[in-house]
Parts: structure tokens; sequence; C-alpha cells
């Protein structure tokens, strides 16, 4: 049996067709002569760290052209605000000075004002009363009897109280007070008169 084994294998080998795979392998030589022939395996590695190092150079070099660019732009508009800012301020200025010399020319006119009527009134003719009239005009009265009484009024109560009274005790007795008077101008001294005086309690 094994006899009969190994002698079926003996022909078993001798059926097998073994192929020919010189053209494969020539057609394999071919192209692993192509691929070598390729650029980037015919370089060295010095050949790849100068050429990875131009690649960095020239990424560096757009970089830096993107960095200045964008420095300048950033200087511009720094500049920029910096003017904004300083036309800000110089308008603040102004506005803040404006309102000072607004502040100032009141206070003047106010003070003018408050001076030189006084001034011109007094300078004028005193027949023209004018101090008089601004005094009427001040205290908000329509003629000057009336002003004159509002003042006197209240500068002493009790005093405009007796030109008051004696006022009226005149109106009251007017025929006879204007009798005497023609009696003391006839004998050319006083004369007694008698007059009424009214209740003030009534």
């Amino acid at each position: 049996m094994m006899r009969r084994a190994v002698e079926h294998l003996a022909t078993e080998k001798a059926e097998i067709d073994i192929p020919d795979y010189s053209k494969t392998l020539g057609e394999m030589a071919n192209r692993l002569v192509s691929i070598e022939r390729q650029p980037a395996l015919q370089m060295t590695p010095e050949d790849f760290e100068a050429r990875m190092t131009a690649a960095a150079a020239r990424a560096r070099r757009d970089d830096e052209v993107l960095i200045v660019a964008a420095k300048r732009e950033r200087g511009e508009a720094i500049r920029d605000l910096r003017a904004i800012i300083g036309t800000a301020n110089s308008i603040y200025e102004q506005k803040r000075l404006r309102w000072w010399y607004v502040g100032g020319g009141l206070l003047a006119g106010c003070l003018l004002w408050s001076v030189l009527p006084g001034f011109v009134a007094r300078t004028l003719p005193t027949s023209w009363h004018l101090p008089e009239r601004i005094a009427a005009r001040t205290v908000r009265e329509p003629t000057l009897w009336e002003a004159g009484t509002r003042i006197m009024h209240a500068d002493s109560p009790a005093a405009w109280q007796a030109i008051a009274e004696a006022a009226e005790m005149r109106r009251d007795n007017r025929e006879v007070i204007d009798a005497c008077l023609q009696r003391a101008t006839k004998v050319r001294q006083p004369v007694r008169c008698t007059i009424r005086v009214r209740n003030r309690q009534l």
C-alpha cells in the first residue's frame, strides 16, 4: 500500500503542469524599473530635507506677507481711532469752553444789567424821575404813588399806618381845616380848630 501511494505520488508529480512565469516576471521587472525611475524614489534624504526646507520657507514667506499686511492695517486702524478720539476730545473741549463762555457772558450780563440802569438813572435829569420809575417797575405797581406807598409800608408798617390815618383825618375834616387855614392866613398867626376824629374800633 505504501508502495502504491509512493508510485501514485510520483505519477501525480509528473502530471503537474508548471506554468511559465518568465513573462509575468518580465512585466513585473519593467514595472519596477518604471517605479524606480519616479522622481520620488530617486531623491535622497538630503533632497527631501532641501525640498521641505524650501516649502517651509515659501509658507513662512506667504505668512510673513500676510502678517506684515495685518500689522499695517492694524497700525492704520489705530491711527484712525486715535484721530477719531482726538476729534471727539476736541469737540468735547470746544463744547465745554462754549458753555464756560455762555456762563461767563450771562454772569457778566447780569452784573452789568444790575449796575448799569442805576448808573444811567442817576446821570439823567431828576425831573424825569427815572429812578422812581425803575422802582415802580421793580415792585410792579402801575403808578409812582402806589409804588411809593408799597415801599413805605414795607419799610415801616407803623409809620405808614400813621401817615394813612393822618391823610384820612385830613380828608374827613377838609372843610374845617380849609377854613382854619384861611383864618390863619388872614391873622398871620396860628389859630385853634376843632376837628372830628373817627373811632378806629368801630
